[in-house]
């Protein structure tokens, strides 16, 4: 029997159940997982959805291939592999289809010592990457580069805002920014965070629970070309005196709520353009992967907590004290 952190309910406590060990089926691969990471998706899943069933959840996770089932090679038995997360994206690049779904609900996911894939959602683990390290790719990663070269087009030497740093996608953010030779600032509630950010690359950072923080920020940069946002809610409006003509506005989350109003003026006489955006495609999945090796990136990483501790990674999480992700050990 194996293990699996299964979502009962909304508002409930991940379960940890003993299992049958999944076979993969047609075009499918097992994945024994070594190291599985949280994103806050599984927390918005757990406030937000009633499942028709009890479901594993988790997107992000790395591992060995033990098994493949028919039209799969059985070559691949033995090879050290990272998930992609995004599944059935479709053939435009612009959108998602109507049957995308991200791996972790309602498919099972990776809060389990195995999962079953589909054989082209694994691709080579990074070589420079530990297992750990690679689990703390997938969705944040994937989310981070389409936001900041797919929708916002960000050129070398552009200055760049990236809001509520500490979480996995805004500092992949960071880190794609800063070895993209941007000129990259950073906004937190806590100074610690800043200070950390600052030791990563960035060029300096504003709290904004300081009232006066964007007066701050224009002194210091003059503008940002780009702002890569994953908050929404109020403050979001604050953003548009901030942008330089012609900037561009990458959003892919939604932690401080709806957006309630945007300065319509600003928004056409500044040409502003506001992308909405989540997850990517296959190919940016892979110009990703070739991103982090080219440069030796690695991922920041918060806390490593065992499978049967994974309460208390959501609550490290809740806490929003994180500075990286969070990441399980599986095996």
């Amino acid at each position: 029997m194996i293990r699996g952190a299964f979502f009962t309910g909304q508002n409930l406590p991940l379960e940890i159940r003993e299992i049958k060990k999944p076979k993969p089926v047609k075009d499918q691969v097992l994945v024994r997982l070594h190291y599985a990471a949280l994103n806050h998706r599984d927390l918005w899943v757990q406030q937000d959805s009633i499942p028709q069933q009890p479901v594993i959840l988790g997107s992000d996770g790395c591992g060995v291939i033990e098994d493949v089932g028919e039209d799969a090679d059985p070559l691949l038995i033995g090879a050290e592999v990272i998930i992609n997360p995004s599944l059935n994206w479709g053939n435009n690049p612009i959108v998602q289809s109507d049957t995308f779904k991200i791996l972790g609900y309602p498919d099972a996911g990776t809060f389990s010592d195995y999962v079953c894939v589909s054989k082209k959602q694994i691709f080579e683990k990074p070589e420079h990457l530990s297992f750990e390290e690679s689990a703390a790719v997938p969705l944040a990663g994937l989310t981070a580069y389409r936001a900041l070269f797919s929708k916002a087009r960000l050129r070398a030497k552009e200055k760049v805002l990236i809001t509520g740093i500490g979480g996995g996608a805004a500092l992949w953010a960071m880190q794609f920014a800063v070895a993209y030779q941007a000129r990259v600032y950073v906004t937190s509630s806590s100074n610690e965070k800043i200070e950390k950010a600052k030791a990563l690359g960035a060029i300096q950072g504003f709290n904004y629970t300081d009232p006066e923080w964007t007066k701050q920020a224009q002194k210091e940069a003059g503008g940002f070309d780009i702002v890569i946002d994953s908050a929404g809610g109020p403050q979001f409006s604050q953003l548009f005196d901030l942008m330089m003509p012609g900037g561009r506005i990458a959003i892919f989350g939604r932690t401080a709520g709806n957006i309630p109003d945007v300065p319509t003026r600003l928004l056409y006489w500044k040409q502003i353009s506001i992308h909405g955006t989540t997850m990517g495609t296959r190919d940016e999945f892979l110009s990703m992967l070739d991103l982090l090796e080219s440069r030796n990136l690695k991922p920041v990483i918060d806390q490593v907590y065992p499978l049967e501790n994974i309460h208390d990674a959501f609550q490290r999480m809740k806490s929003a004290n994180q500075f990286g992700k969070i990441v399980l050990k599986i095996k």
